[in-house]
């Protein structure tokens, strides 16, 4: 018999199929839709049936974890190096929480209005 090696039992985010970030923005664009779909006091979603606001949900859904994928990459592509401001402490804490994760969060609420929206027009 040959000896059995133990493998290492620690798992990095490379051997996950897919990133926490990826699931993170996922989760978040569920909940936004779910939360547009609530507290929308438009007649779009208030005369829409039970069935148009889930589809809705679905679709708001995809499309904003297709919109925060999108503005991570923008994210990285275009996120300054250094950062210099004349503002001071709190306006620097302001451009750093920006860049960490506001296209983001930009693209999560455009991609779940945009979605909702084709499925309630």
């Amino acid at each position: 018999m040959e000896p059995q090696h133990e493998q290492n039992s620690v798992s990095s985010e490379a051997d996950l199929p897919i990133s926490p970030a990826v699931i993170g923005w996922g989760l978040a664009a569920v909940v936004f839709s779910i939360l547009g779909m609530v507290f929308n006091n438009s007649p779009l979603v208030l005369g829409a049936g039970f069935f148009m606001k889930f589809l809705a949900v679905i679709v708001g859904s995809v499309l904003g974890l297709i919109g925060a994928l999108l503005g991570d990459a923008i994210r990285k592509f275009a996120h300054p190096d250094a950062v210099y401001t004349n503002g001071g402490i709190l306006n620097l804490i302001w451009i750093k929480v920006f860049w960490l994760m506001g296209p983001q969060v930009i693209g999560l609420l455009a991609g779940v209005s945009i979605g909702c929206a084709i499925v309630l027009r």
